[in-house]
């Protein structure tokens, strides 16, 4: 076993205190001895002392930068005019200008200058009458009070993917492990199969959970907000004939047809703008969902929509609620961003 002390950097006070004791005349040992310092130490730093006339730590020499300041601020202007540049296409218009810089190491500048690589996210394409219509919108229900939004029901339909691999991207395993069970994700030729549900909730909490068979029509449409509308307002406890209902225009909502069908049961509908799916809360209940759905992985369509329905009911009531609290904060996103997709 080995009882040397481990090596500690000497404080700056200590390095000056031996100076000063070497000046005033005492040897090595006995400064050595009155600080208990390795003898070898106290030569060294005497001998630093002598030659660069100081005790503080001597800057580290090394290869010149290749980037300068100069450099480097081209490099973010390029990124942040074309996020899309990759490290390679920089790497080469800069030798173009004769500066023959690495890609890695213009990676690794664009880090310190807090430009990061990550996956662009997917967003709705949106044209100018749709960012248009978002500002209007927004505009129009800001200074709409909380209990206005408590009080809509807010619609829209999902599918669920069997065997879907969006909720599998990582796990932890051990090397050479990599085709366990337990580390795998079953995967099913054409995918498996998908169920596509309706779903609908409000300040209180999730009403009812639809499974949509076959490919939805304006009327499968009003048959499902027949079944379900009505007694999803009742147990969300939505105050009669002032309640408004929310949906996106899919033109199965927005036909003719439903449009009919909706006169007969006289709702009060909120004019919803298109392409923005960020604006409705019931977007992140359908991720919990997924995920909870996949975290329990069904083998066949029946047990997707068991565990659908399930998982539907047991979202926490706060979880509603937390949503539609903040909605006030959407609308002025929206009109920050002059219309354009929002962080929700």
């Amino acid at each position: 076993m080995d009882n040397r002390k481990r090596r500690r950097e000497l404080s700056e006070d200590l390095r000056t205190k031996i100076v000063e004791k070497y000046q005033q005349s005492q040897g090595y040992k006995s400064i050595s001895r009155d600080l208990d310092l390795p003898l070898s130490t106290v030569r060294n730093i005497i001998k630093k002392f002598a030659t660069h006339g100081t005790v503080a730590n001597l800057s580290v020499g090394g290869r010149k930068r290749k980037i300068d300041e100069r450099l480097q601020r081209r490099i973010v202007r390029m990124v942040d005019k074309r996020p899309q540049t990759s490290s390679k296409e920089i790497q080469a218009v800069l030798q173009a200008q004769g500066a023959s810089v690495s890609a890695r190491t213009i990676h690794r500048h664009l880090n310190e200058m807090k430009r990061y690589g990550r996956r662009p996210r997917r967003t709705p394409l949106l044209t100018q009458r749709h960012r248009k219509a978002r500002r209007q919108f927004a505009k129009m229900y800001l200074s709409k009070p909380k209990s206005f939004w408590e009080n809509v029901l807010w619609t829209d339909e999902t599918k669920i993917e069997l065997f879907g691999k969006a909720h599998h991207s990582t796990v932890y395993r051990k090397r050479n492990e990599a085709y366990k069970e337990k580390n795998t994700v079953p995967r099913v030729k054409y995918g498996g199969g998908s169920i596509m549900f309706w779903g609908c909730l409000a300040d209180s909490g999730t009403g009812c959970l639809e499974c949509v068979q076959g490919i939805m029509k304006s009327e499968d449409y009003q048959r499902i907000l027949g079944r379900t509308v009505e007694p999803s307002v009742r147990k969300l406890g939505l105050r009669p004939r002032s309640w408004v209902f929310q949906q996106d225009n899919d033109p199965k909502h927005t036909s003719k047809s439903t449009q009919k069908w909706m006169a007969t049961k006289r709702w009060s509908v909120l004019k919803w703008p298109a392409m923005s799916p960020d604006l409705n809360p019931i977007e992140h209940l359908w991720r919990d969902l997924k995920i909870a759905v996949g975290k329990r992985r069904p083998s066949n369509k029946r047990d997707l929509e068991q565990f659908a329905k399930e998982e539907w009911s047991k979202t926490p009531g706060e979880r509603c609620k937390k949503l539609i609290d903040g909605y006030r904060k959407r609308l002025i996103l929206v009109i920050r961003s002059k219309g354009c997709v929002t962080k929700y």
